[in-house]
C-alpha cells in the first residue's frame, strides 16, 4: 500500500454500508421495489393477498369454534373445527380398536426414530440402521399392526383406516417400488433382448392405464387368477397394484438418471475389470442416482397423494374417513373444514418430502454441471 492510500485509510475510515441496501430494507429493494413494474407488481400481489387472506384468517383461526361435542358449540360464524376435534381419533386410527392404537403409534415412533437417524449426518451406525429398516422394522410393523403372535391379538386390516392407512400405503409403496424400478430401468438399457423386451412392455403398459384401473383390477381380477383356496387381503390386492404400478414410472426416471451418466463412466470402470453388477452398483447408480433425486422424490409426492384413490374399492384412508364422517346428520354442512384438515395433512407430508429432497440435492452437490 502507498503512503498516500495509507493516509486516506487512516483519514476515512471503514464504514458500514447504508442501512437501505442491506436486511430486509435492502432486499425489499432490490427484488420488489426495484423498479415502476416491479413496484406495481408488489402493490397489486399485496392487495390480492389482502383482499384472500383477511377473510380466509379471520374465517379460520379468529371467528373459529375449536372444542366442544356437538354441532351446537359452532356459534361464532367461523370455521366449526368441533367436527375435526370430536373425531381426530378415528381421522387418524380409522376403525382400529381404541385401546390398541398404541400399536399404531409404537409402530410409527419407530420409524420416524430410525428415519431422523440415517437423514442426521454423522451419527454412528447408519449402515446397520439402514439394514433394520429394510429388513427387521417391516416384520416388527406386520405384528405390531395386524398383531397374531406375540400374545397381540389379531385386528383385521378392514378395521385400519385414516391418516395411518394412508401412511402404510405410502411407505411400503414407497420402499417396494424404488428397487423394482431400478431393475426394470436397468432391463429396459439391458443387451439382452427378451428381458429388454419384456420391461419396455411391462412399462408401457402400466403407464398406459391410470391408476384407478388398476385398484379396480388388483381387487376384482386378481384373486380370479389364483386358486380358489388363496384369499388375498384387500389392502394387500391394493398394495400390489400400487406397487406395479408406481415401479413403471419410477423405472423412466431413474433411466433418465441412468442415460445422463457419459459414456466414459461405463468405459472407466470396464477398464478396472468391473462386472456389469459392481459397474452399476458401485460407479454409475450412484451417480444417477444423485441426480434422479428431484425426480424419484417428486414421484413420492405424486404416490403419497394418489393412495386417496384407494376409497374406490372400499379402503377407508384418511380422504374416505373423513368423507364417511361428513355424512353423519349431526354434522352435515361442515365439508369445508374436513376437507381442508385433509388438505393440511397431505401438505405438511409433501412439503416435508420436498424439503428433504432439497436437502439432499445440496448435500450431495459435488459442482457437477456447475460450469
Amino acid at each position: 500500500m502507498s503512503d498516500l492510500s495509507k493516509v486516506r485509510h487512516e483519514m476515512l475510515p471503514d464504514l458500514p454500508p447504508p442501512e437501505n441496501t442491506t436486511g430486509p430494507v435492502g432486499w425489499m429493494r432490490r427484488h420488489l421495489f426495484s423498479s415502476v413494474t416491479n413496484t406495481v407488481l408488489t402493490l397489486f400481489t399485496l392487495y390480492i393477498l389482502y383482499i384472500l387472506l383477511v377473510p380466509t384468517i379471520d374465517w379460520a383461526f379468529i371467528k373459529a369454534d375449536w372444542f366442544g361435542e356437538t354441532r351446537d358449540a359452532c356459534t361464532s360464524g367461523g370455521a366449526c373445527w368441533v367436527f375435526v376435534t370430536t373425531r381426530f381419533s378415528q381421522f387418524l386410527y380409522g376403525f382400529y380398536p381404541e385401546e390398541l392404537t398404541w400399536r399404531i403409534n409404537l409402530a410409527f415412533i419407530l420409524l420416524a426414530v430410525q428415519l431422523v437417524w440415517l437423514m442426521i449426518p454423522k451419527l454412528p451406525f447408519k449402515g446397520i440402521v439402514s439394514v433394520l429398516v429394510l429388513f427387521v422394522y417391516p416384520v416388527v410393523a406386520f405384528y405390531l399392526l395386524y398383531g397374531g403372535s406375540f400374545g397381540l391379538d389379531v385386528v383385521e386390516t378392514h378395521k385400519w383406516g385414516g391418516l395411518s392407512l394412508t401412511l402404510v400405503l405410502a411407505v411400503i409403496g414407497i420402499v417396494a417400488a424404488l428397487p423394482f424400478g431400478v431393475l426394470l430401468a436397468l432391463g429396459r438399457r439391458s443387451e439382452m433382448p427378451i428381458v429388454k423386451s419384456f420391461c419396455v412392455v411391462y412399462i408401457e403398459l402400466w403407464r398406459g392405464v391410470p391408476l384407478i384401473t388398476v385398484l379396480f383390477m388388483a381387487s376384482v381380477m386378481l384373486p380370479l387368477f389364483v386358486p380358489a383356496e388363496v384369499t388375498f387381503d384387500k389392502l394387500l390386492r391394493a398394495l400390489i397394484g400400487i406397487v406395479m404400478f408406481q415401479s413403471a414410472y419410477m423405472a423412466e426416471v431413474v433411466r433418465g438418471g441412468l442415460q445422463a451418466i457419459p459414456k466414459g463412466q461405463y468405459e472407466a470402470a470396464q477398464a478396472l475389470g468391473l462386472n456389469y453388477w459392481k459397474m452399476m452398483g458401485l460407479i454409475v447408480l450412484p451417480q444417477a442416482l444423485k441426480l434422479m433425486i428431484p425426480g424419484i422424490v417428486n414421484t413420492f409426492i405424486a404416490l403419497f397423494k394418489d393412495t386417496s384413490l384407494v376409497l374406490i374399492i372400499g379402503l377407508f384412508d384418511l380422504l374416505a374417513i373423513v368423507q364417511a364422517g361428513l355424512t353423519d346428520p349431526k354434522w352435515l354442512g361442515y365439508s369445508v373444514e374436513g376437507y381442508a384438515f385433509v388438505a393440511l395433512m397431505f401438505w405438511i407430508f409433501c412439503f416435508g418430502m420436498s424439503k428433504y429432497s432439497q436437502h439432499l440435492e445440496r448435500h450431495f452437490h459435488t459442482g457437477h454441471g456447475s460450469r
